[in-house]
């Protein structure tokens, strides 16, 4: 069965002329030589506007040009071709097509660049779906701060047997929401106040959300009155139970300040610091135990008690606040120890800032969060 050579020769320039991307030729300095109908329709200009008059790169936009004499021509040079370029070009009546373009560098029989043969494919619904998706994560963002926000923006309790701040900082604007949250109530017997500060695995809406259920669990462990290792070891079960916060570090502690005391268990989190007036700064390395549903049965957690002088600061912080990728966290909070001890006689809310501002590196990629709480002073 023999086939029409006529139809065969018709068959392929249609296929040139009509093809779902544009062709064209251009020399080594991008005049255009040869071009199809296609890129015609596509860019509203004649064949006999773009023949020998026009460059390609001629119909690119600003940013575009500059990256056709920085980028696209150089590796086109070296490599011999360039591979799916996202530019713009500037169609007759001044829109712009959204293009993904190919070129090869077509050479003669002893290698030398003779052409530059290239396509470009119309890349507007991929524009539109790379957009959409911007707005979503976007939008997701928005969320997960507004959750984040709504969750962190609750008063503090407030007596006068001490005094409560607190400093909090997003890890940046280009990064997601993370998953650092802190808390302080009053528990049923009206004297005593619950402090949390947690860090939840992960970033984005559903850090923010397990943030939620996880700061709402310990409110409720804590108002059936569960000690700080029994509201742990509650906060195990419900998270296995309901598959949030597997891996989340948690310093829970309840502070007495008419009694002097405070009790605290941490779950893989920084210790927390204590200042007694006319001491050294310390950590409370007791009272400590894995991070939240690492055990894989019901496993006791163990929290401890510290008396507390007229006076004495407490500080409950996340990791952000001491490590970062050029600070380990055993020198960051070195640092906060002396940081802490320089700073004896500021009042509270300065020192909270202070610190954070000191022991903070622009280029960390991690929430902020220090809460601090300083016993009334027998002058207070």
């Amino acid at each position: 069965m023999s086939i029409d050579t006529q139809l065969l020769e018709d068959t392929a320039t249609e296929l040139f002329e009509d093809a779902p991307c544009g062709y064209l030729t251009t020399g080594l300095d991008g005049t255009i030589v040869k071009v199809n109908r296609t890129f015609e329709r596509w860019t509203g200009l004649g064949r006999d506007e773009l023949v020998n008059r026009t460059r390609l790169q001629d119909l690119f936009t600003t940013g575009g040009k500059i990256y056709y004499e920085t980028h696209y021509a150089p590796l086109l040079q070296m490599q011999g071709s360039v591979k799916e370029i996202a530019l713009e070009l500037v169609r007759a009546d001044g829109s712009r097509l959204p293009a993904l373009i190919n070129s090869v560098l077509h050479r003669d029989e002893i290698g030398r660049p003779r052409a530059v043969r290239t396509t470009v494919f119309d890349a507007t619904d991929r524009r539109r779906y790379e957009q959409e998706l911007l707005r979503g994560r976007d939008r997701e963002k928005n969320v997960a701060l507004s959750l984040q926000r709504s969750l962190l923006d609750g008063a503090l309790p407030s007596s006068s047997s001490f005094k409560i701040d607190v400093f909090y900082a997003p890890a940046g604007r280009e990064l997601e929401v993370g998953g650092d949250w802190y808390d302080a109530f009053w528990l049923r017997d009206g004297k005593t106040i619950g402090l949390v500060v947690g860090d939840v695995v992960g970033r984005g809406l559903t850090a923010a959300m397990t943030m939620g259920h996880l700061r709402s669990a310990v409110r409720a462990f804590a108002a059936v009155e569960l000690g700080p290792a029994d509201v742990l070891e509650a906060l195990d079960v419900y998270s296995r139970r309901y598959g949030v916060g597997d891996m989340t570090t948690v310093a829970y502690g309840e502070l007495n300040a008419e009694h002097g005391s405070f009790r605290v268990a941490c779950a893989g989190h920084p210790p927390p610091l204590i200042h007694t007036p006319g001491a050294a700064p310390r950590f409370v390395w007791d009272g400590r135990s894995p991070p939240i549903n690492v055990y894989t049965q019901p496993h006791p957690r163990p929290d401890t008690e510290v008396t507390l002088d007229p006076g004495t600061t407490v500080l409950l912080y996340s990791d952000g606040v001491v490590e970062h990728r050029r600070r380990p966290a055993d020198q960051g909070m070195e640092q906060l120890l002396h940081l802490v001890a320089d700073r004896e006689e500021q009042p509270l809310g300065v020192l909270v800032e202070s610190i954070s501002d000191a022991l903070f590196d622009p280029d960390a990629g991690d929430d902020r969060c220090l809460l601090g709480v300083r016993v009334a002073s027998e002058d207070d």
